[in-house]
């Protein structure tokens, strides 16, 4: 004799076709049969890894590791898997909490229910390859069964291919079973979710009918109405919880109710006035009448408790359960918060959502429900609008002295104007009604206002609010009754909200040919304010919408998108979702204003793209021509975005363009295809097609993205060249390649001959288990080709990064090798022209000219050439494009989003509330709508796109904001310390950062003949022509007369090749260290006389630097090593002299090695020194002594000792924007206009990426403290770790980010946060870097804590820096996901809590503690490194 959970799992041990996994709490509890897991040690990932493709899996668990795995379950939709839950608390809150997964869900409350669902859950799973979840209650199953395998229908497992649908094998079953009493007119219909299903079915009272709900995924509201007797007019769902919570306002929004509100129209039609849920807990069999009338009489009241708990809570210890459940819950209602926000910033007080979920008085998320309670409130509101006009006589008030009902006579007027006068603001409306209101209260008895009152007899009747109804995407798929359609007909002045959660990804799901565009569907009526809005797209755009929405007279709708598709998703799966769909036209953002009478200005489009069906429209309203005028970049991106067959039609039609062009050559056939994300794959590619043309053959290079499965078997020769990406996976190109044909069953390859040749690292992952990582994409291509029967031409060939010469070793025998195999071993070719250096590309570029001008006016792309993207960088420009979006775009047939980065030169750091402005204007107007702060105290704008950039830089140089030399192999922006508290020594500071800047900066003509000369049709003002001409510094305009009078171009400290890499100098002020001074090839660290505070000179650094390569030994950041010390009047001599010794003597073969360090360790320091000072003609000085004390930013205000005030604000990673929880941008915007009003004020900014507004005079302080107060930039409270800490931008732009950093940066802190607030640690300060990559550009080697981006969401942790930036960090733990740093970090912030010494910092612990070795020099960082760190 079994009971039920033995019988279940004894049949699935006995299977054979049944792959079985168990999680349990002990070892001792591990079974023979089967796989067995501990709870503890997150067992959902290893079953991901272990389920078998074509077999059905079954999983027992229970319902709090379920929760727990939340995260992987997605991971199961498409897997042929049964997850058996067992309800252990009966708190079957768990079930809907997992409602946004859609996998489909039974629900077993006996034995019999148990069996027959087990039956129907393995054929669903088996037949359908898809996920089921099977929820059990054993502990009403609790008698034994007999174990007769009858009971159970056999497996049978189809293969994929061969997949049915869930819908053909549910479509007969009862989702829902109904009980009655008897009764021919029940009342009340209880709706079951909890383990009482017998004993409310025993124990039913008159009038009252019970649906059990039998299978909750998928949702079929349709088959619960169909059962619903027709007298119902009360709803309860009853649903088992093991804790009472009062949080009313969070369970009155469970996700089951939602269930049932999602088509509520369809209840309202059958007159049900109420819909509550009711939680019970544990209740004893003599208690269910109890219970029951309880529930029962709660709902049938004309205000219900909504937050109703009826029994006993299952156990106190269950807190870490229903804790875990309500968090569930609550993520899928925060991710919604963003709009909410939004809303409650703008009109606050004066907001009214008409359908609120614990609103007393509606009762359900419908539009009909809110738009009833508006329609009568304006009906009330015309009734007393109507007395008040026919009483606008003072004589009616006549107990109220004259002078009051002259002034309440006056008002009411005002207020009868403000209900027809829509641009005047709430706030000033509702002052006057509180007036109105206050008087009727004092004078209640005169008769007039009396009558008043019996009307409106709060305030609440008198106040005017911006009225929203606001709704999911399920009110787009009945447009006719779903109450939209009565809404937006009604010409009401009421707004919709609907937000649409459908991510993009999803969007060719069978449901959609249900859903209606509600945005297409509104513009049709012409009366409607309509705009399609994205706030992690476009946060300006959404305000503007918002803001024109409330001020329309008559009815509005906005559709917002939201994309989350679980509720696990992450705001930066959302901001990706949504970037996707904006630049694809699948969610276009747009705004159409019917009140506007100009049609051309009617409809603004906000984005590039539009859909195939707005399209229609536009044209259809003669819009379309008008829009084209108005940005004429749209109508290439309309007939690009109509549909991705026009993307593959044109890659086919192109294929074969090429086969005839190559038919003129004899030889035999060569298909190249590479797979490449950093563009080395891609160079061996087309460095081999022209190998091979030069050989006689008919080679062609593809991307692998561009190859048709199908017609792989009528190739002859193909070679795919492909890099290897994250831990081991395929380029972002190869990636769609690589899926169609590893699940390729059937593919004739025997006329097919082919090899392939892969670039890895063997030591990327150095551990011996992750060996198999190297060159996977390789490997796996190799062997599936080989599977399909397909010839190898030769054997697979594979370069390896820690080769002497890289992926050449490997690949030049390969490739001999192949020439051979094709006989075209012995062909004589003329000799290869060299391939071009960085060298030869800085030399032949006539000064730093190359072909850059030509570039910008080429309109058939968006990118510039190869050659020219390194030249651009001397200029201060980055191409770049948003990785977000590279696949969506390629699918469309359209090349990346190229855009400029542009980085100003601000060797100074600080800027003018003109300059300020101008930023600000150029960031929306040719940017990506942000200012971006930099670590070297400098500005950038991201998103630039190439049309723009020039008037972007001519703007900047407008206000002699400069580009030159912001990167490039010269001296870089020189930075300087803030000092804030100090005018005297930051004035010096200032000085000599200029001085240095402006000896150092490249002497060509080129930046000025490129971006300045002449006059441009976009420039704002005339006069800019002549504000560049007479500029006294800065770029150079005219070029220098030698001998014969030419007139040509001198670099006399550079040479025509410049440098051999970037160089950089900082300049510290002690006891700050906010420039990371250690970590520049120059680093000077002031002498400041304590009494004078006069800067005597500089202990001269040199040789600091932060790039490196992963695992690769050769490579390694340095800290500056001391020289002496310099006078302010011999540093430029001494630097010029570093710098020429690096010019002569650096690595200008192997870009890796070429910075200053490497150059020293090769010449060794010693010899160095002793170069520098015989070129400077004389020896440094000894060393003078000083005092550092952190490399932070001190936050707040100040005084300098001149009486001038300075705040340090807290800006995120230096990303200044406007987002929904604060208005940062538009905060200094408007301190900037105050300061260009006082012409009092500027701003300064830190190597942290921070701003100080600086210079305000005592008279100007309130105002300013007013104005950081309301845009929130006054809040530095936060924790010592996140005022510590920055990260470098990373994805989407930067093109050698590994993984996310300055996205991900929030996340992370605010989960050490909780850690350290666990310890007591919140406001102790921890330096902490995120860098994507190790190039090192958020300086994190020498952070106490960094994270450095190895792969997507895997980090490699370093501990042990110096907390005042003196000390390099070592490597602590590698290839660490995201997800689990915290864990890895919390045991250590605990001892450093416990036995810390006074006043000691978190690195300088670990090191004492012999956590981790401390790196005495850059080169033995990769020494002393602990085994378990890998």
């Amino acid at each position: 004799m079994k009971n039920l959970f033995q019988l279940l799992l004894q049949r699935a041990e006995l299977d054979k076709q049944t792959n079985l996994f168990v999680t349990v709490d002990t070892k001792d509890q591990f079974g023979t049969n089967g796989t067995y897991l501990l709870k503890q040690n997150d067992p959902f990932a290893l079953i991901k890894e272990y389920t078998t493709p074509n077999q059905l899996n079954t999983v027992f668990t229970d319902d709090y590791t379920l929760l727990k795995a939340l995260p992987h379950l997605s991971n199961f939709k498409d897997t042929a898997i049964v997850i058996n839950v067992c309800l252990t608390y009966k708190d079957y809150s768990v079930i809907p909490a997992l409602k946004d997964l859609n996998i489909i869900s039974f629900i077993s409350n006996s034995n019999t229910a148990a069996i027959h669902n087990t039956n129907l859950a393995n054929t669903v799973a088996s037949k359908c390859h898809t996920a089921v979840l099977h929820f059990i209650n054993y502990e009403n199953s609790d008698q034994d069964l007999l174990s007769e395998t009858d009971m159970f229908i056999p497996i049978d497992t189809i293969h994929k291919d061969q997949a049915s649908t869930s819908d053909e094998i549910l479509a007969d079953l009862d989702y829902f079973t109904l009980s009655s009493t008897g009764s021919n007119s029940p009342s009340v219909l209880i709706v079951n979710l909890s383990s009482y299903e017998n004993e409310f079915k025993d124990n039913l009272p008159s009038l009252v009918s019970l649906i059990n709900i039998n299978i909750y995924r998928p949702w079929k509201i349709e088959k619960f109405l169909n059962l619903v007797p027709s007298s119902i007019r009360k709803i309860v769902i009853v649903q088992g919880s093991c804790k009472e919570n009062n949080n009313s306002q969070i369970y009155s929004i469970e996700p089951l109710l939602l269930d049932f509100f999602s088509d509520f129209n369809k209840l309202v039609e059958r007159n049900i006035d109420q819909v509550i849920l009711t939680r019970v807990g544990l209740i004893s069999s003599t208690s269910i009448l109890d219970s029951l009338d309880i529930i029962i009489a709660n709902v049938k009241r004309d205000s219900p408790v909504h937050n109703l708990f009826v029994g006993k809570c299952t156990s106190e210890s269950d807190n870490t359960y229903s804790d875990l459940i309500l968090s569930s819950i609550e993520h899928t209602q925060t991710l919604e918060n963003a709009y909410f926000k939004v809303l409650h910033q703008l009109f606050a007080s004066n907001l009214k959502i008409l359908n609120e979920f614990n609103s007393d008085s509606i009762n359900a998320n419908s539009p009909e429900y809110g738009f009833g309670y508006l329609l009568n409130f304006q009906e009330k509101r015309n009734e007393l609008v109507n007395l008040i006009k026919n009483s606008l006589d003072a004589t009616l008030f006549g107990e109220i002295p004259t002078t009051e009902a002259t002034e309440l006579v006056e008002l009411l007027s005002k207020w009868v104007d403000f209900q027809s006068n829509h641009d005047i603001s709430l706030e000033q409306a509702n002052d006057i009604s509180a007036k109105i209101f206050g008087i009727f209260q004092e004078y209640s008895y005169n008769q007039a206002i009396r009558s008043f009152l019996d009307i409106a007899p709060t305030l609440n009747d008198y106040l005017f609010k911006s009225n929203w109804l606001i709704g999911s995407d399920s009110w787009s798929y009945d447009l006719g009754t779903s109450g939209v359609h009565q809404v937006l007909t009604s010409k009401q002045n009421v707004n919709m909200l609907i937000i649409d959660s459908e991510p993009f990804s999803s969007r060719k799901n069978v449901i959609n040919k249900y859903k209606k565009n509600v945005g297409l569907y509104a513009l049709n009526f012409h009366t409607v304010y309509v705009a399609s809005v994205a706030v992690y797209s476009s946060y300006t755009q959404l305000l503007t919408s918002i803001i024109e929405a409330a001020k329309f007279n008559g009815p509005s709708i906005i559709i917002a998108y939201l994309p989350y598709s679980s509720m696990t998703t992450t705001p930066i799966d959302i901001l990706k979702e949504s970037k996707i769909a904006v630049e694809s036209g699948y969610w276009p953002l747009y705004r159409y204003d019917p009140s506007i009478e100009n049609e051309e200005n009617s409809f603004k489009l906000d984005s590039s793209n539009i859909r195939a069906e707005l399209q229609e429209f536009l044209d259809r309203e003669n819009k379309l021509t008008l829009l084209t005028k108005k940005y004429p970049s749209i109508e290439p991106c309309i007939e690009q975005s109509v549909s991705d067959v026009i993307a593959g039609k044109r890659e086919l039609k192109n294929a074969a363009a090429l086969d005839e062009l190559l038919n003129g050559l004899a030889g035999p056939p060569l298909k190249i295809y590479y797979a490449s994300d950093g563009g080395n794959a891609s160079n061996v590619a087309n460095r081999l097609s022209t190998r091979g043309v030069a050989r006689g053959l008919k080679a062609s290079v593809l991307s692998m993205e561009d190859i048709i499965i199908d017609d792989l078997s009528g190739e002859n020769n193909i070679v795919l060249i492909t890099s290897t990406a994250g831990q081991g996976e395929f380029p972002q190109d190869g990636k769609s390649f690589w899926e169609q044909l590893k699940s390729v069953g059937q593919l004739d390859l025997s006329n097919l001959k082919f090899s392939v040749f892969g670039l890895g690292d063997s030591q990327y992952w150095p551990r011996k288990e992750d060996i198999r990582y190297y060159n996977k994409p390789s490997k796996d291509l190799f062997s599936k080709l080989e599977s399909l029967g397909a010839t190898v031409l030769i054997p697979l060939g594979l370069g390896d990064d820690q080769d002497d010469d890289g992926y050449e070793t490997g690949y030049q025998l390969w490739e001999n090798q192949l020439w051979m195999a094709l006989g075209v071993d012995n062909v004589a070719v003329d000799e290869e022209p060299k391939e071009l250096t960085a060298e030869d590309v800085k030399l032949q570029s006539n000064f730093l000219r190359g072909t850059l001008a030509a570039d910008l006016v080429n309109d058939t792309s968006g990118n510039i050439t190869g050659e020219n993207t390194q030249i651009a960088k001397f200029h201060g420009l980055y191409m770049q494009d948003d990785r977000d979006i590279r696949g969506t775009r390629k699918g469309q047939g359209l090349e990346p989003l190229y855009a400029f980065m542009a980085r100003v030169r601000t060797p100074h750091g600080t800027a003018t509330p003109e300059q300020w402005l101008l930023l600000d204007k150029l960031s929306n107007e040719t940017g990506n709508g942000t200012i971006k702060l930099t670590n070297r105290a400098t500005f950038q704008l991201h998103g630039v796109l190439k049309k723009d950039i020039k008037h972007t830089i001519r703007a900047m140089n407008s206000l002699l904001m400069d580009t030159l030399a912001g990167s490039g192999d010269v001296n870089r922006d020189v930075m300087i310390s803030a000092v804030p508290e100090n005018a005297k020594i930051h004035d010096q500071l200032v000085t000599i950062g200029k001085q240095i800047s402006e000896y150092f900066l490249p002497k060509t003509t080129a930046y000025h003949e490129i971006w300045l000369e002449g006059i441009d049709d976009r420039d704002d003002n005339q006069n800019w022509s002549s504000i560049f001409e007479n500029r006294p510094d800065g770029p150079r305009k005219q070029k220098s007369m030698v001998s014969g009078h030419a007139l040509v171009d001198i670099e006399p400290i550079y040479s025509p090749v410049y440098l051999p890499r970037k160089f950089k100098v900082n300049i510290a002020a002690p006891p700050y260290n906010d420039v990371d001074v250690w970590s520049s090839d120059v680093g000077l660290i002031s002498i400041i006389n304590p009494e004078t505070k006069i800067i005597e000179g500089f202990n001269f650094l040199a040789g600091g630097g932060m790039g490196t390569t992963h695992n690769n030994n050769k490579t390694w950041p340095d800290t500056g090593k001391l020289l002496g010390f310099v006078t302010p009047n011999d540093v430029i001599k001494a630097i010029e002299s570093v710098i020429i010794f690096q010019r002569d003597h650096g690595n200008r073969t192997n870009r890796k090695n070429a910075r200053l360090r490497y150059t020293i360790n090769t010449f060794g320091f010693d010899n160095f020194k002793s170069s520098v000072e015989e070129r400077m003609g004389f020896k440094f000085q000894p060393a003078r002594s000083y005092r550092i004390d952190s490399n932070i930013d001190k936050f707040g205000w100040v005084k300098d000792e001149t009486g001038l005030n300075h705040f340090t604000a807290f800006i995120e990673n230096g990303r200044v924007l406007d987002t929904v929880n604060m208005n940062q941008k538009t905060g200094l915007k408007k301190i900037a206009e105050v300061m260009k009003i006082n012409n009092s004020g500027s701003f300064r900014l830190t190597g942290n990426q921070h701003v100080i507004i600086s210079n305000i005079e005592d008279q100007h302080l309130q105002g300013i403290k007013i104005l950081l107060k309301e845009f929130q930039l006054d809040n530095i409270q936060f924790s010592g770790l996140r005022l510590s800490s920055s990260s470098c931008v990373g994805l989407p732009t930067c093109g050698l980010a590994m993984a996310e950093s300055e996205r991900f940066f929030p996340i992370i802190v605010t989960e050490i946060e909780s850690t350290l607030e666990e310890f007591g640690l919140r406001h102790d300060s921890i330096v902490l870097r995120i860098t994507g990559c190790p190039n090192g550009c958020s300086r994190p080697w020498l952070a106490e804590v960094a994270l450095i981006g190895k792969a997507p969401n895997i980090y490699n942790i370093m501990l042990g820096g110096g907390y005042s930036g003196n000390r390099l960090n070592k490597l602590y733990k590698s290839n660490i996901k995201d997800s689990d740093i915290c864990e890895i970090l919390k045991p250590l912030f605990k001892k450093w809590a416990l036995e810390r010494e006074d006043e000691e910092h978190f690195g300088d612990f670990l090191i004492r503690k012999d956590i981790i070795k401390e790196t005495t020099e850059g080169k033995f960082i990769h020494e002393n490194i602990a085994q378990e760190a890998y």
